[in-house]
């Protein structure tokens, strides 16, 4: 049965609504350099004055709307996976008692003109961070778990420090770009002794992209009601991390709807 609202519900809940809000003010750009985007009057006009869309009729208040609504869909998505990035640092924070620098990663690369970059992940679990025995046993255990799932070697094994997350709200996309940037960073992950897991709120990604991870060894952990605790993401935080995160979502649905709904009708507004 699922636990009564508490106090870190209500914090868990913010920290996804404070970033779908945003989405609900999105406003398109139109090819301009600002980030506000444009009002539908400042495209009125700026469309109006241009001869041909005019004459074709781009600068109908309809074109305004579908622009907006598929914009605006697409930052539902993206602001639904920084909330998402944001909430599962926020558990392990509170399930492991980490400080925000002990509970993500990042590392540096050599970048033009002898500037370096700094990159980094969304989560990180280091063994020498973890306080509590009971927890640090079967977080060892779970990485025992997974060094098996990837074959890693056993003297591998022995030396690593802990795991690191990239988490999304869902991989439907098979944008090259993001791919190769991953596959970077696990090569990163394991020269540091961390094992890369790509977190997956949904159970949406497409199979040629999973594949590539998989092939780079990831460790790829799907937004599934079933599964070990090396396949599911639910089952990962619930077994291994502590807290019970779909239970959360289920707690919490019928509000997390409607403010889904509420910030696509605002989307769906030609206004």
């Amino acid at each position: 049965m699922a636990e009564p609202n508490t106090a870190r519900d209500a914090g868990y809940f913010e920290i996804l609504a404070r970033h779908l809000r945003v989405s609900a003010d999105y406003k398109p750009k139109f090819g301009t350099s600002g980030k506000a985007g444009l009002t539908k009057a400042e495209f009125e006009r700026r469309y109006a004055e241009d001869p041909f869309y005019r004459w074709v009729g781009i600068d109908s208040p309809l074109m305004y709307a579908a622009h907006k609504a598929a914009g605006g869909i697409t930052s539902i998505y993206r602001q639904l996976g920084k909330g998402g990035e944001r909430l599962f640092q926020r558990v392990l924070q509170d399930e492991y008692c980490l400080s925000v620098e002990q509970s993500h990663w990042n590392y540096e690369i050599p970048g033009a003109r002898g500037k370096s970059r700094t990159l980094e992940l969304d989560g990180r679990i280091d063994l020498s961070h973890l306080k509590e025995d009971a927890k640090k046993t079967i977080f060892e255990n779970w990485l025992d778990e997974v060094a098996a799932k990837l074959k890693l070697e056993a003297d591998y094994r022995e030396a690593m420090k802990g795991a690191v997350f990239e988490v999304r709200q869902g991989y439907k996309s098979a944008d090259s770009k993001r791919q190769n940037a991953d596959v970077a960073n696990a090569a990163s992950a394991y020269a540091h002794h961390y094992v890369p897991s790509l977190v997956l709120l949904s159970t949406q990604i497409n199979e040629t992209v999973a594949a590539r991870y998989e092939g780079a060894q990831w460790l790829l952990l799907s937004g599934t009601e079933s599964g070990s605790a090396t396949e599911s993401t639910w089952t990962f935080l619930r077994e291994v991390v502590g807290y019970d995160l779909a239970a959360f979502f289920q707690r919490n649905t019928d509000e997390l709807r409607e403010l889904i709904e509420r910030v696509a009708m605002s989307l769906l507004e030609p206004s």
